[in-house]
């Protein structure tokens, strides 16, 4: 399977997967040479600035765009039209009326498209989906999740204007899976100094609420860091990972008969959303990850995302 890589940004986590793999045959696209040369000598893809001429390529099977974030739906409506599968990273677009547009194209479309909502995939998310949906530790009645991190990634600020975008989305999707679209929100965020920033989620639902946190804040040292943990009638269950902490695949659960880990076994997130597209592409899964999936997701973290900027300063 041939694919054109778009974008040596988040390109790089796509890039990283693809060269472990022997059924792949990857070409980046960028418009920085020196970017184009570490993705060379890194993975040993082939490289081009000619963005033309991929969508023309008759041998490309699959469009992955890595692209900034206000260019994405214009790709993916783009290599539908070209007759390519497409795989686009998260968030899918920066308007609800853009998700529409694709979403309608690709339900339109002999061609697949996935959304990189890659958290779906994570074993240690499963755990929590599964618990969720069959009942084991009784209803739930609060979900907290929470990202804090260095600013690692050149070029990307992850101020108010993009936090929730960036950083929150991954997290309002599993939120979204696991008690769907919320009676009400409010959020509240605050710019750092200079860089960074950190915003706040609550979500109301029946019976239940859900806190989603992020945070940009962090000094180099602390690295990236977080979890979840989940309340139900009849248990807690809890993750935590991080730089400089046992970051293992282990679910520690709480229920009134003492405490155990639950291991999660599985490839990492990045790896199975992956492993799931050419599964799809190869017949041999259905889409989990597709646009219309996304588009309850988007909507709140879009409504997340403007109360934020627009709160007083």
């Amino acid at each position: 399977m041939k694919i054109a890589l778009l974008g040596t940004g988040f390109g790089q986590a796509h890039a990283a997967v693809f060269a472990t793999r022997d059924d792949v045959d990857v070409i980046v696209f960028g418009r920085t040479p020196a970017a184009l040369e570490r993705f060379h000598d890194s993975y040993g893809f082939e490289t081009t600035t000619d963005l033309d001429s991929l969508y023309d390529d008759p041998t490309i099977d699959l469009i992955d765009i890595c692209v900034p974030t206000a260019l994405h739906a214009e790709h993916v409506l783009r290599g539908l039209a070209a007759g390519k599968d497409v795989l686009c990273e998260l968030p899918l677009a920066l308007t609800m009326t853009d998700a529409g547009r694709v979403a309608e194209a690709a339900a339109a479309s002999d061609r697949q498209v996935f959304v990189d909502m890659f958290d779906r995939f994570s074993p240690v998310n499963q755990i929590l989906f599964d618990a969720a949906r069959s009942g084991t530790y009784g209803r739930l009645l609060e979900l907290e999740l929470e990202l804090r991190t260095a600013l690692r990634w050149p070029g990307y600020d992850l101020g108010l204007d993009s936090i929730a975008l960036d950083v929150m989305h991954g997290d309002l999707d599993i939120v979204s899976r696991v008690l769907g679209v919320p009676n009400s929100l409010s959020a509240t965020g605050t710019p750092g100094a200079q860089r960074g920033s950190a915003a706040h989620a609550i979500l109301t639902y029946p019976g239940a609420v859900a806190r989603v946190s992020a945070c940009s804040l962090m000094p180099d040292p602390y690295g990236s860091r977080g979890g979840f943990r989940a309340t139900f009638t009849d248990g807690v269950l809890e993750h935590r990972f991080g730089d400089g902490q046992d970051a293992d695949s282990a679910v520690i659960e709480y229920t009134g008969t003492g405490t155990r880990s639950v291991n999660a076994d599985g490839p990492d997130s990045y790896t199975a959303m992956i492993d799931h597209v050419l599964a799809c592409l190869r017949g041999e899964a259905s889409n989990e990850i597709p646009p219309s999936s996304v588009l309850d997701t988007l909507a709140l973290t879009l409504d997340i995302h403007e109360a934020i900027r627009q709160e007083p300063r």
